[in-house]
């Protein structure tokens, strides 16, 4: 505990917005901008409501499939389903292994990962259920996780795997991306300070779900909140200071509303920000929307990975 009488909010960075979530939505923003409403995005383009609804208002329509899309309008992927390891499943199934998704069942990019391999391929969601696993040669396994996994939860469920599969093999780089891994890391430096942690994030947010949990194993209450209005008044008892983060599709306004709502209405009177690692992580806009900006209007498909 940081000592000090004062209620105080620490703000933990990095948070927020990854670059691929600063990418996924500047393309549906250029998209509007450059060929107008609508715009039509398969699934969420991020796992958060204020931002999906934020996009809608200018005029993107978001669909579950590419066959609710008129013919002739132009079509954004979300960001979803089309990662660097869909190929590393193909990869695998072609070379003959069956194939081991370490993830949970009901998030997009495992449901677009398992779509391209489903003959060969399970799910495993924690090492219990590795026990459950059979292959028909041990010899020829491989493994591939979701990105937005704790690290924790991932690391548990590899070994599990490795010692039921001593010859199993997976990617040569950790699959966890480097902004889920950052805003863990910073939530266990931080966390055991703090009485409590709030998470700004939705529900259907892995990755911010996955930062209530790394509280949580280290004892620290915490919550997955959408916003300020979400806050329960008996979180707060007895509660002299507050860790405040972000998932990695959550905006930095609704942090600002957070910090302004603990401090108006709750007496969190002193806000300090707690800087765990530099984060400068940018990627540039696809070569697909940068051609459908200079090509004559047509329907474009774009992948915003």
């Amino acid at each position: 505990m940081i000592p000090n009488s004062e209620k105080t909010v620490l703000l933990l960075k990095p948070r927020g917005f990854c670059a691929g979530v600063v990418r996924a939505i500047d393309i549906v923003r250029i998209a509007l901008e450059t060929f107008g409403a609508p715009i039509y995005v398969r699934k969420e383009i991020v796992h958060n409501r204020y931002v999906v609804d934020d996009l809608a208002e200018k005029g993107a329509i978001f669909v579950d499939s590419v066959e609710d899309v008129p013919e002739g309008a132009r079509v954004i992927y979300s960001a979803h389903g089309v990662a660097p390891e869909v190929r590393e499943a193909i990869k695998f199934a072609k070379q003959g292994n069956s194939l081991i998704l370490v993830g949970h069942r009901d998030h997009d990019e495992i449901i677009g990962t398992l779509g391209e391999a489903p003959d060969v391929t399970q799910v495993v969601s924690s090492p219990a259920e590795v026990e459950k696993v059979h292959v028909p040669d041990p010899e020829r396994v491989a493994y591939l996780t979701q990105t937005t996994l704790s690290l924790d939860e991932a690391k548990d469920i590899i070994e599990a795997l490795k010692r039921k599969f001593p010859k199993i093999h997976g990617p040569h780089a950790q699959d966890i991306c480097y902004a889920t891994e950052n805003r863990q890391i910073a939530v266990k430096n931080v966390a055991p300070q703090a009485d409590l942690l709030l998470v700004v994030g939705s529900e259907n947010s892995s990755n911010s779900n996955r930062l209530v949990e790394v509280a949580t194993r280290l004892e620290t209450p915490a919550y997955l909140i959408e916003n300020f209005r979400a806050i329960r008044p008996e979180w707060l008892e007895d509660v002299k200071t507050v860790a405040l983060t972000a998932g990695a599709s959550a905006p930095e306004c609704l942090v600002e509303e957070v910090v302004e709502y603990l401090s108006t209405k709750e007496g969190f009177n002193r806000v300090e920000e707690v800087e765990i690692m530099a984060e400068n992580v940018r990627f540039g806009l696809p070569p697909e929307i940068v051609a459908a900006i200079h090509a004559a209007p047509s329907t474009t498909a774009v992948a915003a990975e």
